[in-house]
């Protein structure tokens, strides 16, 4: 379950891009662009940071930081499996862009919503009328934006659960799984054992962190399908995590959050395309407040990644 937090508004000059004549804004170096010349980020020093941050946390904690540039990767429990909560909702949406790239799916197609497809927690779809028709492009908008929790199931009623592995696995992502629909475990999912330990979804730090560098490189579906999706992630408007503390900057970023898990994926621009995953699980403190732990956890490794890539006084 994801539920709906506290959100701020994105702070950002937007480069627009058109989907469907709705503007969305990105601020994303192009794949071919060549990157600045700046020293070496301190990853040393973010190590050092980001570890003791770690260790005094009560639950656990995995990350992966990797330079897109450069090629420097760091890490810790980087390739453990850990559940995604809504996360997993990045994965849904590179395989209904590459259907929709191979003519499966239209983003104009319709999609009604009934009575039965509506499931709470995160999301506004739950408390709009039945019957209530939208195209795919507004449920895979609706899915990022907002998580929403219906939306993402009419999606997948078009997709189809195992054709998100397949598409993972063609990327080479092969522990990175999507169990069930949302809220509906009982009745949807492909791997029970699996959707009961981790529940929604799996994957690990370096593997979410890799979709995301595809999808900086044009290379998760293709460039202008990239683009869009990156776009659309940029306009997520949870806010509570790794970007808690941050502000100027337009990051494409994707969270989850459940009973004693929270996650998040972001690609920052600092000049350097640097990714950032943090997944955490067992989190001791449950509850759903602006100052739970794990939150304000992620909120000091967000900045501390970002001080380390931007060089402001790292050592």
């Amino acid at each position: 379950m994801t539920v709906l937090r506290a959100v701020r508004p994105l702070v950002a000059t937007a480069v627009a891009v058109a989907l469907g004549g709705v503007s969305l804004a990105a601020q994303v170096r192009p794949a071919n662009a060549a990157a600045p010349a700046r020293a070496a980020a301190d990853t040393a020093w973010l190590r050092r940071t980001l570890d003791s941050l770690v260790a005094g946390h009560h639950g656990v904690v995995g990350y992966a930081v990797h330079d897109l540039e450069t090629g420097a990767r760091i890490g810790a429990r980087a390739d453990e499996p850990f559940p995604t909560a809504s996360l997993i909702k990045v994965p849904i949406l590179v395989t209904l862009f590459g259907l929709v790239e191979h003519g499966s799916i239209s983003l104009d197609d319709e999609l009604t919503m009934l009575r039965i497809d509506k499931v709470p927690g995160s999301g506004q779809l739950q408390h709009l009328h039945d019957g209530l028709r939208i195209t795919v492009r507004d449920a895979a908008w609706l899915m990022t934006t907002l998580s929403d929790n219906t939306a993402t199931n009419l999606i997948l009623d078009k997709v189809n659960i195992l054709r998100v592995a397949s598409a993972m696995d063609s990327l080479g992502l092969h522990r990175t799984r999507l169990h069930h629909k949302v809220f509906l475990r009982a009745i949807s999912s492909v791997a029970p054992d699996s959707s009961l330990k981790y529940q929604l979804g799996v994957t690990t730090p370096n593997e979410m962190a890799g979709l995301f560098a595809r999808l900086a490189r044009g290379q998760a579906v293709n460039p202008r399908a990239d683009s869009v999706m990156l776009d659309i992630l940029a306009h997520n408007e949870d806010w509570t995590l790794l970007q808690r503390s941050l502000t100027g900057l337009v990051s494409p970023h994707k969270t989850g959050a459940d009973d004693g898990m929270r996650t998040e994926c972001a690609l920052w621009t600092l000049p350097d395309r640097v990714v950032a995953c943090v997944l955490t699980k067992q989190n001791v403190d449950l509850r759903w407040t602006f100052d739970n732990e794990a939150e304000v956890l992620m909120g000091r490794m967000g900045e501390a990644i970002v001080r380390a890539f931007r060089r402001e006084g790292a050592h």
